[in-house]
């Protein structure tokens, strides 16, 4: 199933919830692809939560956090210029993973397992609780107060 719909990008490149306005950077992100969105669109997380989880998976997308797919084609400055290793991450990169690492730190170590399963990761609670030995219908119940963590940590609500 395809939701799709038309979300701003504001100059740290953070998704917001709004259309893009005129001369406004904008992407298509389909609602449905993510479990997060599957919970939100059965009434089971609140706007708070909601709101919280799509700002840690915009740090984790930012922060350039997820495996490639893909080859990089783009040129490397640094070794046409003799210089060895990897070219820096941009500024944006590096404000997004501190942002990330500091919103897991105060969700806690007990509640950040399913939470970048299910928000960061895009696996369903079913297969999350699986993976982490939990019995059925527990993961949504902890996703719930990981995302309360999260969206107290945001100051969100």
């Amino acid at each position: 199933m395809r939701e799709l719909v038309q979300r701003s990008i504001d100059g740290d490149g953070v998704i917001g919830r709004a259309p893009p306005r005129r001369g406004q950077r904008g992407v298509t992100v389909n609602l449905a692809e993510s479990p997060l969105a599957w919970l939100a669109a059965r009434g089971l997380l609140s706007p708070a939560q909601i709101e919280a989880g799509e700002r840690l998976r915009a740090d984790y997308e930012t922060a350039q956090l997820g495996a490639r797919v893909t080859m990089r084609w783009d040129a490397n400055p640094a070794r046409s210029r003799g210089a060895s290793g990897p070219v820096e991450p941009g500024l944006a990169a590096i404000a997004a993973k501190r942002r990330f690492d500091a919103a897991l730190g105060d969700v806690g170590p007990g509640l950040k397992d399913i939470l970048w399963r299910v928000v960061c990761a895009g696996e369903g609670v079913p297969d999350a609780e699986k993976a982490l030995g939990w019995p059925a219908r527990a993961g949504r119940l902890v996703l719930g107060m990981a995302l309360d963590r999260l969206a107290a940590h945001y100051r969100i609500g």
